[in-house]
């Protein structure tokens, strides 16, 4: 590795950058295949549970989704943005030699975001109460007040699993995190189905699956962390250092959170909003149906950003500046490459697309219009989630979290409520539209 880095670093020095370029394209893609695979089966885990509730019935599936959507919010993607903070210190830590700090940023990691799932805990016990509230139906809300409290253990786990994941992703160490993430996907099924029909524990066991199937996947690390010679430079086990300097690394995880979470937002007010249109029923089921297909696929540019971060974040702890700078230019075409054969492949199966999530010919008509522009904003997608891995590499997710806040809630919102309610476009157009809009914006300002 370390030879590896001083060729690239040689090569761009001395401007030879076609080879320079070549050994940083195989770079990171022996980081992207598994880090993709990983998103995609790490991914995997909330979709079966869900697909074990739909048999159960309609209110159930109904509570669960919700449920996700609330938890989500509240929650998850503040845990899995505050985690990334830990691509900043840990993988310019690394690039710096000072592989000691590894094992003290993942301590303060585990401390500082465990203690903010306290406060989203108790929010999660109460979510019942609050969804009905504040105008949920009863029935419903009951339903996901149930799975969302079942899922307060898993809070918990995913903490310490999020941040192992980082732990070993910023030391390019990405196929063990894939092929424990593919074990996990593997026995979720199993253990879905034991507590969902064997045990009769319906929704609460399929809520209670995704923490068992969380520790499985912390275990394997953990011991692959403990055993490995991989790691025996970054991991000397827990020590007094970890409770230092608390508030600094605080400051850098809120604003990663941030960062993830306003994006994220934005598209649960897309949902929310969508109700309120002509026919919401069809706008609101259609949208859904985006949204999973949007965030199926962003799995591939997800993986591409947390690749560019470690890359990015190891040659400036290294002081390779232009290395850094030639990593961005690689992903940027990789981005390039991916989002264009992914939009091609949307806009021509768009009238097959639709039938794996419907059998209303007036779902799929309308899912299938919407395809080609919901590729367009998916390729420009593609390159924000790139770019917004350099800026994490970098320690510049203040930067990120404004572009963000500017972009989808000073643009791209406004912009799709001016062309829902005042033009009277249909959901689906103006939705694809802002989204497309917002991350075309960042991406300008990136």
């Amino acid at each position: 590795m370390a030879d590896e880095e001083l060729l690239l670093a040689a090569e761009a020095a001395n401007g030879c950058w076609q080879g320079a370029a070549a050994t940083e394209t195989k770079r990171l893609l022996r980081l992207a295949g598994p880090m993709v695979t990983s998103c995609f089966l790490q991914n995997a885990v909330n979709i079966m549970s869900l697909m074990f509730i739909g048999h159960l019935g309609e209110l159930p599936l109904a509570g669960a989704s919700l449920a996700i959507s609330i938890t989500s919010a509240t929650g998850l993607n503040v845990i899995t943005g505050m985690a990334t903070a830990l691509d900043t210190l840990c993988g310019q830590a690394f690039g710096a030699r000072q592989y000691h700090l590894l094992g003290v940023y993942k301590q303060r990691a585990m401390l500082v975001i465990g203690l903010t799932c306290v406060p989203f805990s108790l929010f999660w016990a109460n979510a019942g109460r609050i969804l009905a509230f504040i105008g949920q139906d009863p029935a419903v809300a009951a339903e996901a007040g149930t799975y969302a409290r079942w899922l307060i253990p898993s809070i918990f786990v995913n903490v310490p699993l999020q941040c192992h994941i980082r732990f070993l992703q910023t030391q390019s160490l990405v196929l063990p995190v894939a092929a424990s993430s593919g074990f996990t996907a593997l026995c979720h099924a199993a253990v879905c189905w034991a507590l969902v029909y064997r045990a009769g524990m319906g929704i609460k066991g399929a809520a209670l699956s995704n923490a068992i199937s969380y520790a499985v996947n912390l275990l394997i690390l953990a011991l692959y962390v403990r055993l490995s010679s991989a790691c025996e430079r970054t991991w000397n086990g827990f020590s007094m250092e970890g409770f230092k300097e608390l508030r600094p690394f605080a400051a850098l995880a809120v604003p990663s959170a941030l960062m993830i979470c306003l994006e994220f937002w934005a598209f649960e007010i897309f949902v929310l909003v969508s109700g309120l249109l002509p026919n919401p029923q069809l706008e609101t089921s259609v949208l859904s149906i985006c949204l999973n297909t949007s965030i199926l696929l962003f799995m591939i540019p997800l993986g591409l950003s947390y690749s560019v971060s470690t890359r990015v974040s190891n040659e400036l702890g290294a002081g390779q500046h232009q290395a850094a700078k030639l990593a961005m230019k690689i992903v940027m075409c990789m981005a390039l490459s991916s989002g264009f054969v992914l939009t091609l492949a949307m806009t021509l199966l768009r009238h097959i697309w639709g039938h794996m999530y419907s059998n209303d010919h007036e779902v799929v008509s309308y899912y299938a219009k919407m395809l080609p522009v919901i590729g367009i904003s998916f390729f420009v997608d593609g390159l924000h989630a790139s770019l917004s891995g350099v800026l994490t590499g970098c320690g510049q997710q203040k930067i990120g979290a404004a572009i963000n806040l500017g972009a989808f809630y000073l643009a791209g919102i406004p912009m799709a409520l001016l062309l829902g309610f005042v033009f009277h476009m249909k959901g689906m157009v103006w939705t694809s539209f802002a989204q497309h809009l917002s991350s075309n914006l960042a991406h300008q300002h990136l």
